[in-house]
Protein backbone atom coordinates (compact mmCIF):
# COMPACT_ATOMS: atom_id res chain seq x y z
CA UNK A 1 0.00 0.00 0.00
CA UNK A 2 1.28 3.56 -0.62
CA UNK A 3 -0.83 4.76 2.73
CA UNK A 4 -1.79 3.20 6.02
CA UNK A 5 -5.15 4.78 5.56
CA UNK A 6 -5.71 2.59 2.46
CA UNK A 7 -5.69 -0.70 4.36
CA UNK A 8 -6.55 0.43 8.09
CA UNK A 9 -8.20 2.59 10.64
CA UNK A 10 -8.16 3.62 14.13
CA UNK A 11 -10.21 4.89 16.66
CA UNK A 12 -9.19 4.89 20.49
CA UNK A 13 -8.67 0.88 21.57
CA UNK A 14 -10.08 -0.20 17.77
CA UNK A 15 -7.97 -1.17 15.35
CA UNK A 16 -10.23 -1.77 12.01
CA UNK A 17 -7.21 -3.28 9.17
CA UNK A 18 -7.38 -5.80 6.13
CA UNK A 19 -5.81 -9.10 7.10
CA UNK A 20 -3.27 -8.50 5.01
CA UNK A 21 -2.61 -4.87 6.16
CA UNK A 22 0.84 -5.42 8.62
CA UNK A 23 3.42 -7.27 8.05
CA UNK A 24 4.03 -9.82 10.73
CA UNK A 25 0.05 -9.20 11.52
CA UNK A 26 -0.38 -11.68 14.51
CA UNK A 27 2.80 -11.14 16.21
CA UNK A 28 2.11 -7.36 16.10
CA UNK A 29 -1.78 -7.60 17.40
CA UNK A 30 -0.37 -9.50 20.10
CA UNK A 31 2.28 -7.04 21.35
CA UNK A 32 -0.82 -4.48 21.41
CA UNK A 33 -3.08 -6.56 23.26
CA UNK A 34 -0.05 -6.84 25.94
CA UNK A 35 0.33 -3.16 25.37
CA UNK A 36 -3.31 -1.63 24.98
CA UNK A 37 -5.87 -1.95 28.02
CA UNK A 38 -8.93 -2.85 25.99
CA UNK A 39 -7.55 -3.37 22.80
CA UNK A 40 -9.55 -4.85 20.02
CA UNK A 41 -8.59 -5.50 16.32
CA UNK A 42 -11.25 -5.96 13.91
CA UNK A 43 -9.52 -7.65 10.81
CA UNK A 44 -11.49 -7.81 7.41
CA UNK A 45 -10.83 -11.34 5.80
CA UNK A 46 -9.55 -11.73 2.31
CA UNK A 47 -11.94 -14.28 1.61
CA UNK A 48 -15.03 -11.91 2.24
CA UNK A 49 -13.09 -8.45 0.58
CA UNK A 50 -9.96 -8.85 -1.50
CA UNK A 51 -7.14 -6.57 -0.34
CA UNK A 52 -7.99 -5.43 -4.29
CA UNK A 53 -11.58 -4.52 -3.52
CA UNK A 54 -10.69 -2.71 -0.38
CA UNK A 55 -8.14 -0.36 -2.18
CA UNK A 56 -10.87 -0.14 -5.35
CA UNK A 57 -14.13 0.55 -2.55
CA UNK A 58 -12.17 3.03 0.03
CA UNK A 59 -13.12 0.62 2.65
CA UNK A 60 -9.87 1.46 5.13
CA UNK A 61 -10.19 5.53 3.97
CA UNK A 62 -12.89 5.60 6.41
CA UNK A 63 -13.56 7.04 9.74
CA UNK A 64 -14.55 5.61 13.16
CA UNK A 65 -16.29 7.61 15.14
CA UNK A 66 -16.72 7.37 18.62
CA UNK A 67 -20.53 7.66 20.13
CA UNK A 68 -21.51 8.76 23.69
CA UNK A 69 -22.30 5.27 24.66
CA UNK A 70 -18.95 3.48 23.88
CA UNK A 71 -20.39 2.41 20.41
CA UNK A 72 -18.68 3.67 17.19
CA UNK A 73 -19.82 4.83 14.09
CA UNK A 74 -17.82 4.31 10.56
CA UNK A 75 -18.20 6.26 7.99
CA UNK A 76 -17.24 5.57 4.48
CA UNK A 77 -17.85 6.94 1.28
CA UNK A 78 -19.98 5.36 -1.38
CA UNK A 79 -18.06 3.20 -3.17
CA UNK A 80 -17.85 0.69 0.03
CA UNK A 81 -22.09 0.67 -0.41
CA UNK A 82 -21.61 0.39 -4.19
CA UNK A 83 -19.53 -3.14 -4.05
CA UNK A 84 -21.97 -5.85 -3.12
CA UNK A 85 -19.56 -7.86 -1.31
CA UNK A 86 -17.96 -5.07 0.85
CA UNK A 87 -21.69 -3.72 1.91
CA UNK A 88 -22.29 -7.58 2.83
CA UNK A 89 -19.35 -8.05 4.79
CA UNK A 90 -19.93 -4.46 7.03
CA UNK A 91 -23.75 -5.37 7.51
CA UNK A 92 -22.45 -8.61 8.65
CA UNK A 93 -19.81 -6.50 10.77
CA UNK A 94 -22.62 -4.48 12.65
CA UNK A 95 -24.51 -7.45 13.54
CA UNK A 96 -21.49 -9.13 15.46
CA UNK A 97 -20.07 -8.05 18.50
CA UNK A 98 -17.98 -5.31 18.12
CA UNK A 99 -17.89 -1.61 19.32
CA UNK A 100 -19.20 -0.83 15.47
CA UNK A 101 -23.04 -0.38 15.57
CA UNK A 102 -23.67 1.93 12.73
CA UNK A 103 -22.83 2.72 9.23
CA UNK A 104 -23.05 6.05 7.36
CA UNK A 105 -22.63 6.22 3.56
CA UNK A 106 -21.90 9.36 1.83
CA UNK A 107 -21.08 10.14 -1.95
CA UNK A 108 -17.25 11.76 -1.47
CA UNK A 109 -16.56 11.04 -5.11
CA UNK A 110 -15.64 14.81 -5.83
CA UNK A 111 -13.73 14.34 -2.48
CA UNK A 112 -12.22 11.39 -3.45
CA UNK A 113 -10.95 12.63 -7.12
CA UNK A 114 -9.41 15.46 -5.71
CA UNK A 115 -7.45 13.46 -3.25
CA UNK A 116 -9.82 13.79 -0.12
CA UNK A 117 -12.22 11.67 1.76
CA UNK A 118 -13.53 11.06 5.36
CA UNK A 119 -9.86 10.10 6.43
CA UNK A 120 -8.57 13.74 5.53
CA UNK A 121 -10.37 14.64 8.85
CA UNK A 122 -9.07 11.44 11.06
CA UNK A 123 -6.66 13.92 13.09
CA UNK A 124 -8.67 14.42 16.27
CA UNK A 125 -7.25 16.02 19.30
CA UNK A 126 -9.39 15.76 22.45
CA UNK A 127 -8.74 18.69 24.78
CA UNK A 128 -9.82 19.33 28.50
CA UNK A 129 -11.85 22.49 29.09
CA UNK A 130 -9.07 23.78 30.13
CA UNK A 131 -7.03 22.94 26.97
CA UNK A 132 -10.28 24.19 24.86
CA UNK A 133 -10.13 28.03 27.11
CA UNK A 134 -6.58 28.12 25.35
CA UNK A 135 -6.95 27.52 21.86
CA UNK A 136 -7.28 30.49 20.35
CA UNK A 137 -11.36 31.18 19.63
CA UNK A 138 -11.08 32.15 15.82
CA UNK A 139 -9.57 28.94 14.76
CA UNK A 140 -12.96 26.90 16.23
CA UNK A 141 -14.80 25.78 13.34
CA UNK A 142 -18.38 27.69 13.37
CA UNK A 143 -21.03 28.77 11.32
CA UNK A 144 -19.94 32.23 10.70
CA UNK A 145 -15.88 30.83 10.05
CA UNK A 146 -17.14 28.34 7.80
CA UNK A 147 -18.91 31.03 5.60
CA UNK A 148 -16.27 33.66 5.82
CA UNK A 149 -13.49 30.76 5.20
CA UNK A 150 -15.59 29.90 2.23
CA UNK A 151 -15.76 33.62 1.27
CA UNK A 152 -11.79 33.75 1.32
CA UNK A 153 -11.85 30.48 -0.78
CA UNK A 154 -14.18 32.22 -3.51
CA UNK A 155 -11.60 35.40 -3.04
CA UNK A 156 -8.60 34.40 -3.48
CA UNK A 157 -8.38 30.58 -4.96
CA UNK A 158 -7.78 30.39 -8.75
CA UNK A 159 -9.80 27.98 -10.76
CA UNK A 160 -6.64 26.69 -13.06
CA UNK A 161 -3.00 27.86 -13.25
CA UNK A 162 -0.55 27.86 -16.39
CA UNK A 163 2.85 27.34 -17.00
CA UNK A 164 2.77 31.20 -17.43
CA UNK A 165 1.36 32.15 -14.30
CA UNK A 166 4.17 30.63 -12.16
CA UNK A 167 6.86 32.81 -13.32
CA UNK A 168 4.23 36.23 -12.73
CA UNK A 169 4.72 37.92 -10.08
CA UNK A 170 0.98 38.41 -9.46
CA UNK A 171 0.71 35.23 -8.19
CA UNK A 172 3.22 35.78 -5.57
CA UNK A 173 1.36 38.96 -4.75
CA UNK A 174 -1.61 37.21 -4.70
CA UNK A 175 -0.76 34.36 -2.61
CA UNK A 176 0.78 36.40 0.22
CA UNK A 177 -2.53 38.85 0.55
CA UNK A 178 -4.40 35.73 0.64
CA UNK A 179 -2.15 34.52 3.66
CA UNK A 180 -2.61 38.03 4.77
CA UNK A 181 -6.16 37.83 4.81
CA UNK A 182 -6.60 34.06 6.18
CA UNK A 183 -4.35 35.40 9.13
CA UNK A 184 -6.34 38.35 10.05
CA UNK A 185 -9.53 35.89 9.80
CA UNK A 186 -7.79 33.11 12.36
CA UNK A 187 -6.21 36.31 14.32
CA UNK A 188 -3.13 34.30 14.33
CA UNK A 189 -1.04 37.83 13.83
CA UNK A 190 2.45 38.08 11.73
CA UNK A 191 3.30 34.41 11.38
CA UNK A 192 5.16 34.66 7.83
CA UNK A 193 8.24 36.39 7.01
CA UNK A 194 6.49 38.53 4.13
CA UNK A 195 4.25 40.12 6.98
CA UNK A 196 7.15 41.47 9.71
Amino acid sequence: MFHNDVIAVSNRQVLFCHEQAFVDQPALLQTLRERVPGFMPIEVPTGAVSVQDAVSTYLFNSQLLSRDDGSMILVLPQESQDHPGVWRYLNGLVAEDNPVSELRVFDLRESMANGGGPACLRLRVVLTPEEQRAVNPAVMMNETLFNTLNDWVDRYYRDRLTQADLVDPQLLREGREALDALTRILQLGSVYPFQQ
